[in-house]
């Protein structure tokens, strides 16, 4: 993936989620974030074709997935905000 594009996975309505990584073939940081916009938690450096469950430990309504690292470089942690239209502010 370009180090500088994601993945943006929208739900219908806030939930727990639970990702895995089974046919994903590179390193992933993955951005659990509430309704609001507000980053609930990341997992970072996810193993790649591992069938272990990732899960957003609370009701999120959207992952969004970047090359592992990219979250530690843009200093993203949880508590901070993501601006998209699909938020509510």
């Amino acid at each position: 993936m370009p180090s500088d594009q994601g993945m943006l996975f929208l739900y219908d309505s806030s939930q727990k989620i639970n990702m895995w990584m089974k046919n994903t073939f590179i390193p992933l940081d993955m951005v659990f974030i509430r309704s609001n916009g507000i980053v609930h938690r990341i997992e970072t450096d996810t193993e790649p074709f591992s069938e272990r469950i990732i899960s957003s430990g609370g009701e999120v309504i959207a992952v969004l997935e970047l090359n592992a690292g990219t979250s530690a470089r843009l200093q993203l942690k949880a508590g901070d905000r993501i601006e998209h239209k699909y938020f509510k502010q």
